[in-house]
């Protein structure tokens, strides 16, 4: 898919999403989940849509052309399922790279272990409603051996609230005439209001640096 018919398909994916309905009826459930299951369950998948996705699958369900009481609790599955993978992949991959020090600096995965440790669970959750981030979280905690039963609870905890709050506000605004009128502009202040946590902690950390060395 071209880049051009990927970011039409992006900003007007309600009228996509409609037409597949259309010609693939039911099927189109099982569409949707392996499009959510690959965002956050493979890291060359981040491209694909997230938020926008679920945003407008709850407005297309307050339009009963999706039931609402399946998509919920299939993206959420979806999602878990997606992270659960994305972790195993980087705990195999993990455990390849500390065995091998020319691949990679043993005390860059040292540090990366020790922030899962410290940091993990609050990663996780939030790094749900980061796109881009939300692919290689996951994939990041199983390099640094985050405990899994730990990460299972807060992958379920993060997973859910993704879910649910975007299809439910969907649901709840998508059908409103304004938003409806100026689809694509929603969805992208959508995509921009979920970036800017990661914009801001990233201007923290590189003052953080800059200060320390500044005090050295």
């Amino acid at each position: 898919m071209a880049l051009p018919t990927f970011l039409d398909f992006i900003l007007h994916i309600d009228t996509y999403l409609s037409t597949i309905i259309q010609r693939y009826g039911h099927i189109t459930y099982l569409f949707l989940f392996i499009i959510i299951f690959c965002e956050t369950g493979l890291v060359f998948a981040p491209f694909l849509p997230g938020d926008s996705l679920l945003f407008a699958t709850g407005a297309l369900a307050a339009q009963h052309i999706l039931n609402i009481w399946i998509i919920l609790p299939l993206f959420a599955i979806a999602s878990i399922l997606g992270d659960s993978v994305n972790y195993y992949i980087g705990h195999h991959i993990g455990k390849r790279l500390s065995n091998n020090s020319k691949l990679v600096n043993p005390d860059h995965l040292k540090h990366t272990k020790q922030f899962y440790k410290k940091y993990g669970s609050k990663t996780i959750v939030l790094a749900r409603f980061v796109p881009v981030v939300r692919t290689f979280a996951p994939f990041v905690a199983g390099i640094g051996e985050m405990n899994y039963p730990l990460f299972l609870t807060y992958n379920v905890l993060g997973g859910v609230l993704w879910v649910g709050l975007f299809i439910i506000g969907g649901y709840l605004f998508g059908n409103v005439q304004w938003v409806k009128d100026h689809f694509g502009i929603v969805l992208i202040g959508i995509i921009i209001t979920s970036i800017i946590p990661a914009v801001i902690e990233f201007i923290r950390h590189r003052r953080a640096h800059a200060l320390s060395a500044t005090e050295k």
